[in-house]
């Protein structure tokens, strides 16, 4: 019998592979945690992907597949001594012939000598477990707990999964709301796919608030919607995967010269409440990354962006911030500084406390002067075009390290030409050096 008690979400989750939503790549004709489960060969794994994406219900079909008890822990309030217990069951299901599957909701909250804990009882088969996380494993979790496991990655669902879903939640009278005189509009259908933004569970969760919101007439329209869904922000983990990926793909929309890809990760990124100081703070990264000095402006206007946000906060600010972006994406591009500053700092590691050439030194003292401090040094104002060629300012074992290279983009197309007649100068003052001492 339906326990109506229970959220939506939960009375519609799936018991069969047929009706479960989403991730064909994973459970396909031919797919490898498809066809374990078809078979019932249950194996130990870790389900990665965004919430509402069907990791639990996986695990179930999972323990369901090898007829195994399935426990579950949640790394939020379990412990050593909680995986102790699960094993000690294992071990007594063992003794009788069945399997057990433990299934541990994020797990990446477990600490290094927690995991270490599962890895005995996966070893010698006292446990299925399953790990579930929102966050990559290949940072979360110990190298010694994923050799033992299989790791499948979960994506969001598409619309056309959540519509499945709210389809079946509406006719299912059952477990659903098929039992309830109601219609769900064709938009309003529409808008809670886009606002469900690829999670089943706030799919359905949404429904449910929009179905008792529509008591009075049965009637579920966008306006219901979008009430039930009222302060939804899309997904963003600060700090986690999601987090992440957006930057990066604000940052290369922005190094690929696509104002209209940056302004949208912007958005994203805002929309799903990070905090616009600290795009600020990448958007001036961006500026010396990866326009540098084919437009230096580039950098002030980020600058001013940031002070701009500081100064005036939200919406203004991020305005400022977005205007920085776009500007930052149009504009010719140039990693010469980047490289050049990394080719210097790998040199000034390798090569340690190199000594500063003596007529580059300050001499302060008399003794200073005495010992040749700044001796031959030459002001270049005093030489032609403020210019003293010939002269070396790298230590000695680094002469004719040449670190910036400039492009021939924007700006730096007049730099490159500027330093190549400099180093014209300088050849023609060595060579001359040179047959003089001769």
């Amino acid at each position: 019998m339906t326990d109506w008690t229970r959220p939506l979400a939960d009375r519609m989750r799936p018991d069969h592979l047929d009706a479960f939503s989403g991730q064909a790549h994973l459970l396909g004709p031919g797919r490898p945690l498809g066809e374990a489960l078809r078979a019932g060969r249950p194996h130990s794994m870790v389900l990665w992907g965004p919430p509402g994406t069907g990791k639990t219900t996986l695990a179930r079909m999972v323990a369901a597949a090898g007829d195994a008890e399935f426990l579950t822990l949640s790394a939020v309030m379990a412990g050593v001594k909680d995986i102790r217990e699960a094993a000690a069951r294992g071990r007594a299901n063992r003794e009788v012939g069945r399997q057990t599957l433990l299934f541990v909701d994020e797990v990446h909250r477990f600490n290094k000598s927690q995991q270490d804990a599962f890895l005995p009882y996966i070893e010698d088969g006292t446990l299925l477990f399953i790990g579930a996380t929102t966050e990559n494993p290949s940072f979360e979790l110990n190298n010694a707990l994923l050799s033992r496991v299989r790791v499948y990655v979960l994506r969001a669902l598409e619309g056309s999964d959540i519509g499945q879903l709210v389809d079946r939640a509406m006719t299912d009278a059952e477990r659903g709301l098929g039992a309830r005189e109601l219609r769900l509009e064709p938009a309003a259908r529409e808008a809670l796919t886009r606002f469900a933004d690829g999670d089943a569970r706030t799919a359905l969760g949404l429904l449910e608030v929009a179905a008792d919101l529509a008591a009075g007439d049965g009637v579920v329209g966008t306006d219901v919607i979008r009430e039930a869904a009222a302060g939804g922000r899309a997904r963003f983990d600060k700090g986690g995967d999601a987090f992440y990926d957006q930057i990066s793909a604000l940052h290369k929309a922005v190094r690929g010269s696509s104002p209209d890809g940056a302004l949208y990760w912007l958005a994203r990124m805002l929309e799903g409440g990070c905090d616009p100081l600290y795009i600020a703070r990448r958007v001036v990264r961006m500026a010396s990354e990866d326009i540098g000095n084919a437009d230096p402006r580039a950098l002030q206007l980020a600058v001013d962006a940031w002070q701009a946000q500081e100064r005036l906060g939200s919406p203004e600010g991020e305005l400022a911030i977005a205007q920085a972006v776009a500007y930052l994406a149009a504009v010719p591009k140039s990693n010469a500084v980047y490289k050049a500053f990394n080719t210097a700092m790998a040199d000034a590691r390798e090569h340690g406390s190199l000594e500063v050439p003596v007529h580059l030194r300050n001499a302060p003292t008399r003794l200073m002067k005495e010992l040749g401090y700044g001796h031959a040094y030459r002001y270049a104002h005093d030489e032609p075009e403020a210019y003293a060629a010939g002269e070396t300012y790298l230590p000695d074992a680094l002469a004719g390290r040449r670190y910036y290279e400039p492009t021939d983009r924007g700006l730096e197309q007049r730099i490159a030409e500027r330093l190549r007649r400099l180093g014209e100068r300088d050849r023609a003052a060595r060579s001359t050096e040179r047959g003089g001492q001769g």
